[in-house]
């Protein structure tokens, strides 16, 4: 009778899967030369593909159009002026797919409407949406700091646009009533600008949560405070000179700042190496 051998197998390793590196942010120092680098870093992706730039500024400035018809139709001028000055905290929003238009110029990428928009819904995620939220209050609130300085000095009456502008330029209580404004008005500008001159692109390009993010940004104000006043002024300026032309100016100065912010983003922002 022949023996049966039995075949003794080895046992399986079980093999635990590799969690994914997390990206660690670290904040890189910068400098004056990094900022206008950067700008004309930004120009020159403006000049390559003008038509994604040309068509994110004219729906801001179309949505801008739009907010100032809607005020002087229901009669809220007061509105006008902090609605039109608070209308930058939307921008790096809507900036966001000129990022993407960036980096794949960048890149070397395949450039197309679909891939941008698609891009655009795609990322940064529930993550994004906070950082929306965040904004949005952040302009909730101004709206409502720049209505209680208007009652405060000019009652519960309402002005007519131009005996507004009047009363401003010529009154005591109306020039007090806009210096007060604009500085509460840039300092919440300011707060806004450190949350977000960095985390919106930083959502965009890593897998971060909007904490992460958001503090990331603020670390980048904090270590490069000349450059990122330097880079808030012009910002400042641009929005300036939209606000005089009607935002028309927004169809170019928009994409120009939103190309310039994701350049700025790359010198401002490495990765933490472990060890």
């Amino acid at each position: 009778m022949a023996k049966s051998a039995t075949k003794k197998t080895a046992p399986t390793k079980q093999v635990e899967p590799v969690a994914s590196k997390a990206f660690r942010p670290a904040v890189r120092k910068l400098q004056y030369n990094d900022i206008t680098k950067s700008m004309r870093s930004g120009l020159r992706d403006f000049a390559r593909a003008p038509q994604y730039g040309v068509a994110f500024g004219l729906a801001y400035a179309a949505f801008g159009w739009f907010l100032l018809y809607l005020l002087n139709t229901l009669e809220l001028n007061y509105y006008v002026y902090p609605m039109a000055t608070g209308f930058a905290l939307l921008a790096p929003f809507v900036a966001s797919g000129l990022y993407e238009v960036s980096h794949r110029l960048a890149e070397d990428k395949e450039l197309s409407w679909s891939r941008v928009i698609s891009s655009t819904r795609t990322a940064g995620g529930k993550d994004l949406s906070w950082m929306a939220v965040v904004t949005t209050f952040a302009y909730i609130i101004w709206l409502d700091i720049a209505v209680a300085l208007y009652v405060i000095f000019f009652g519960m009456k309402p002005l007519a646009f131009t005996d507004l502008v009047t009363a401003i330029m010529t009154t005591p209580s109306g020039i007090v009533f806009f210096t007060v404004g604009n500085i509460a008005g840039a300092i919440l500008a300011f707060v806004v600008f450190s949350l977000t001159v960095v985390s919106l692109p930083l959502l965009f390009d890593k897998h971060v949560d909007f904490v992460t993010a958001m503090i990331t940004s603020v670390k980048v104000v904090l270590e490069n405070p000349k450059p990122m006043l330097l880079w808030c002024a012009i910002i400042g300026v641009s929005f300036a000179i939209s606000i005089l032309s009607l935002f028309v100016a927004l169809v170019v100065v928009l994409p120009i700042l939103g190309h310039t912010t994701w350049h700025l983003y790359k010198r401002a922002v490495g990765e933490k190496q472990s060890g």
